[in-house]
């Protein structure tokens, strides 16, 4: 396997590569100063896609600025199906670029890596198929300008992080409320990628690490992929970045403390690319360089990165390719998930930190103290980093969920995730377990596009429900079982309930006339002692629903036949066993 190492990389930035003027990127024109604009990001890759065999360029969706989300697919053997890929037991590695367009490193690394692929300027394993999207939040990336990301050292002008709709794309991946979600979603489950990279840029404390490196969750991924992931896979990372002269440290998740104090892992849930991927049994990583560093070793560091991948897929193709077979197989018996997992500070593994010294200064605004790191003060220290995770939540499976054909959305998402549906094809009456929705907390400020719920409980009842013709069945036997698990029970963290997808459930829609019901409930209690003798514990039990009239009458109608079923009634529903 060839090594660049960043010196030469540099180098080339800075003198203009010869061999090939033709593909010199705008990057290498400009010294390592500048990134192109969208249009001449894609006539990069179409110029490509046109005078190499191996590599061919698709459309696959549409996005919220209108443009189409555009799809790079390189295999040696000009095979551009993943189905056939898949059937050949191959290896399929994901690249996705720009989905905060003021992080632009990925973009300019990924032409330059699959350029010298091309040329054969970079060995890549036999069986490799790869994907790469070169821009995928397009309104963001055509917002430009150098405003964005005010203390970022470079390049010149850079797009924007939210979307044409002002969304956060990295939020996005389970509510996919934009058309570039729901377009990503249709691609990663048409690839079905063993390994996915989101390439990004980070901010934060100052050290002097140029790349840091999000890997999902070990705990959460699971299975053997996550036990590779921790034992195998990262340290190789680790070290062979190391070799290419860019130590990396997980990514610095260290706000309101200081780094050499140690950090916690970064937590990827299913809203974050990392973990969603994850949820497909997908290993998958965010590459964050550093924004205080200049734009020809960010993208220099991206770069190597991929060259890293590329050796470590040469040895581990193989390995990587069954455990992610065997991982999605074993989703299809698997009885339990996992979920709302919490970090455990009593275990922590020590790492390498090349810091800078920091402090407390007045501020020249203020006058009041300030945080400021010494950059002619640097050390290396080993640090305290927690890196694992225990289950929140286990939660058996069913055989199969129903859910009412008017929950569209719901259905839809499914489907574009892979999910298999099986319609009723005549109306039934079917015993299912029911979940009331009995607490949740709902964030008082909105967080993009939603007022999230947390802390959700539940309580279960069996009955028996009249499904119609049409509703739709999810058979709890697939490879996408963690997945469906995660959206459709309600106490997950980022499940579709918490993320409103139900909320008119929440609100009860009939109610009463109190004058009329007054007589009403007087008849019901008199024929329901039972219920009469509850009210009067409850009254002794609660003064202020002894003291008020009305309380009571809400409290009798809350425990009456009159109460509409559907008021906090989760529209999901479990076949805990088929017949």
């Amino acid at each position: 396997m060839k090594k660049i190492s960043w010196l030469v990389l540099v180098i080339l930035f800075t003198q203009g590569v010869s061999a090939q003027e033709k593909y010199v990127t705008l990057f290498e024109q400009s010294e390592g100063r500048e990134t192109p604009i969208y249009s001449e990001v894609i006539q990069y890759f179409e110029t490509l896609a046109n005078d190499f065999k191996e590599v061919k360029m698709v459309e696959m969706g549409i996005t919220d600025s209108g443009f189409p989300l555009h799809v790079l697919l390189f295999d040696r053997q000009q095979i551009f199906d993943p189905k056939k890929w898949h059937e050949a037991n191959r290896l399929v590695l994901f690249i996705n670029n720009g989905i905060h367009p003021g992080e632009p490193d990925g973009i300019d690394a990924s032409m330059m890596f699959l350029r010298d692929i091309l040329l054969n300027k970079i060995e890549i394993p036999e069986n490799l198929a790869m994907a790469i999207v070169p821009v995928y939040n397009i309104g963001g990336h055509l917002n430009r300008g150098s405003f964005s990301r005010v203390n970022q050292n470079g390049p010149e002008e850079f797009g924007f992080r939210g979307n044409a709709r002002n969304y956060d794309l990295n939020r996005d991946f389970i509510k996919a409320d934009t058309k570039n979600a729901r377009s990503f979603q249709q691609i990663f489950n048409w690839l079905r990628p063993q390994v996915f990279i989101d390439t990004h840029v980070s901010n934060g404390a100052d050290y002097q690490h140029v790349m840091t490196l999000i890997s999902t969750q070990h705990n959460r991924l699971g299975g053997k992929l996550g036990e590779y992931l921790e034992n195998e896979l990262n340290p190789q990372l680790y070290a062979k970045m190391k070799d290419r002269d860019f130590p990396m440290v997980p990514y610095v998740n260290a706000w309101g403390g200081k780094p050499e104090d140690g950090w916690s892992q970064f937590k990827d849930s299913g809203r974050y690319s990392s973990g969603y991927a994850a949820l497909h049994s997908t290993l998958s990583f965010m590459p964050e360089t550093h924004m205080l560093k200049p734009y020809h070793l960010r993208v220099a560091s991206t770069y190597a990165l991929f060259e890293t991948f590329m050796e470590i897929l040469e040895k581990d193709g193989a390995k990587i390719v069954a455990s992610a077979k065997a991982d999605r197989s074993n989703q299809i018996s698997q009885s339990e998930f996992s979920m709302n997992h919490t970090i455990d500070k009593s275990s922590y593994k020590t790492i390498e930190f090349l810091g800078f010294e920091s402090g407390q200064k007045p501020s020249e605004i203020s006058g009041l103290p300030r945080l400021y790191y010494d950059r002619s003060k640097p050390f290396t220290k080993e640090v305290r980093f927690y890196d694992t995770y225990v289950d929140g939540l286990i939660i058996s499976k069913p055989d199969a969920y129903l859910i009412p054909q008017g929950w569209f959305n719901v259905i839809e998402n499914l489907y574009r995730n892979g999910v298999h549906l099986v319609e009723l094809k005549n109306d039934s009456a079917i015993s299912v377990t029911v979940y009331e929705i009995k607490e949740f907390q709902t964030a008082q400020r909105p967080f993009e596009g939603h007022y999230l719920h947390s802390n959700t409980k539940v309580e279960k009842i069996q009955t028996k429900i009249n499904f119609r013709k049409g509703d739709f069945m999810v058979p709890m036997n697939q490879e996408v079982n963690r997945y469906i698990m995660e959206v459709l029970e309600p106490e997950s963290e980022d499940s579709f309930f918490n993320w409103n997808f139900f909320d008119t459930i929440l609100q009860s829609k009939e109610g009463y006339s109190a004058y009329v019901f007054e007589d009403l409930v007087a008849e019901f209690l008199n024929r329901n002692p039972d219920l009469r003798n509850k009210l009067e514990a409850a009254k002794s039990e609660n003064e202020e629903l002894a003291k008020s009239g009305s309380a009571q009458l809400r409290w009798v109608y809350e425990h009456s036949p009159w109460k509409e079923k559907e008021h906090n009634r989760y529209p999901v529903y479990r076949i805990e066993k088929m017949d």
